[in-house]
């Protein structure tokens, strides 16, 4: 089996794995609050959110950040930075999109290379020189190559939704004297950390590790990346970004400080051994 083949089987596993504990979980819930009848109402609300967080985990992503297309004519510099990196990468060429945020940060997400996508906040093209903005591309590029993003964006997209679904109780069962204000308490009190749970499963920090070691290979230049991940560490402590908490292992750093979801688990590795990593890859790559 090749190397590619054998990454694309990994991908599907640990997405099956994501969404089969999705299901169960949900289904024990369900028949925790009400027996078989309630279950079997759980099991169709997982059949639906996989699907969904399958086929339109990018768009998710997209919608949560606000992002908008960006075409060739309005960024040639980025267009022809990110098409050198993917040949150098030897994958296809992902679709770009813009956040409107002033806050330096950048995401992909999709179900795979051949439906990729890669998002950039206004404020990383303000903030990096061109050589940090490469490092930064270079380590999303990284997450398609490694096929990385299936399992992030499925998992974000269910951690939103799950997220979603709990509120979406919490307001059917507000009056106390319901029925509803059970399953509303035990939607807040047991889905929340399992949208979580879910997260932190799929998106290890060892991939975030192995991303950034890929990256500054396609790149060629850990530096660059190793400097852009201090100053997008910086804007993010400065300017947080409003998005769904759920979505946060998709940005290459943390977009807001702790609080929610967010708290219960970090998904990213610290900055500083990141940083350290990369700046001993340097002889390596010399």
């Amino acid at each position: 089996m090749t190397t590619t083949r054998k990454s694309n089987f990994a991908a599907t596993l640990r997405t099956t794995i994501l969404m089969a504990t999705l299901g169960g979980l949900l289904v024990a819930i369900g028949y925790a609050i009400g027996g078989i009848q309630i279950a079997g109402v759980f099991l169709v609300i997982a059949l639906v959110i996989n699907g969904i967080a399958y086929w339109f985990s990018d768009k998710i992503a997209i919608a949560s950040a606000r992002a908008k297309p960006l075409s060739e004519q309005e960024a040639p510099g980025l267009y022809q930075m990110v098409r050198e990196l993917t040949t150098r990468a030897e994958i296809p060429m992902p679709r770009l999109y813009m956040i409107p945020s002033e806050q330096p940060n950048a995401f992909a997400s999709g179900r795979g290379p051949k439906h990729s996508i890669v998002a950039v906040t206004e404020g990383i093209t303000k903030m990096l020189s061109e050589d940090e903005l490469r490092g930064v591309i270079a380590h999303e590029l990284a997450h398609i190559k490694n096929r990385d993003i299936l399992t992030q964006s499925v998992a974000s997209a269910i951690g939103a939704m799950i997220t979603y679904l709990a509120y979406m109780f919490l307001w059917f069962g507000g009056d106390d004297e319901s029925p509803l204000s059970l399953v509303a308490s035990l939607a807040m009190v047991l889905l929340a950390p399992i949208a979580a749970t879910l997260i932190q499963l799929a998106v290890s920090r060892q991939r975030e590790f192995a991303a950034d070691a890929t990256g500054a290979e396609v790149s060629g230049n850990p530096e660059s990346l190793a400097s852009a991940l201090l100053r997008l560490e910086e804007g993010a402590k400065a300017m947080p970004m409003q998005v769904n908490q759920a979505t946060e292992p998709l940005y290459i750093v943390k977009p807001f400080r702790g609080g929610g979801i967010a708290s219960l688990f970090s998904t990213h590795p610290p900055i500083e051994e990141r940083v350290r990593r990369l700046r001993q890859m340097r002889p390596a790559l010399g």
